[in-house]
């Protein structure tokens, strides 16, 4: 089994910047693509960044523009370096592997069922 500890979140103001890191560990043996997922209260979780292992990336356009996912010298490591923050990027973050399908969107991602890590904390408030 993989496991997965995120990290670097925190309380921020609008406007300003987090870096989270993600490192899996565990039983890996071909990590294709690595996600950034979010789940606010109240809202299913959802894929907010991808990186497949030949560097395509792929966002939501809630962050475009604002987010950049990015992959360690690792494998199994993940970052998301988050700009310009808005209230509404207010969430718990998680990561996830993932295949080069689901990072695409072609195949359903990992569901609740699934193993998650315990995520990282993003709080965007004056």
């Amino acid at each position: 089994q993989v496991q997965l500890v995120e990290s670097g979140g925190g309380l921020v103001q609008p406007g300003g910047s987090l870096r989270l890191s993600c490192v899996a560990s565990g039983t890996i043996l071909n990590i294709d693509a690595m996600g950034w997922y979010r789940q606010a209260p109240g809202k299913q979780r959802e894929l907010v960044a991808s990186v497949i292992s030949g560097g395509n990336t792929k966002y939501a356009d809630s962050v475009k523009g604002r987010f950049t996912i990015s992959s360690g010298t690792a494998k199994n490591t993940v970052y998301l370096q988050m700009n310009n923050l808005k209230p509404e990027d207010t969430a718990v973050y998680y990561c996830h592997h993932l295949s080069t399908a689901q990072a695409m969107g072609i195949l359903p991602g990992p569901t609740d069922y699934d193993y998650w890590g315990q995520g990282t904390q993003v709080t965007v408030s004056s």
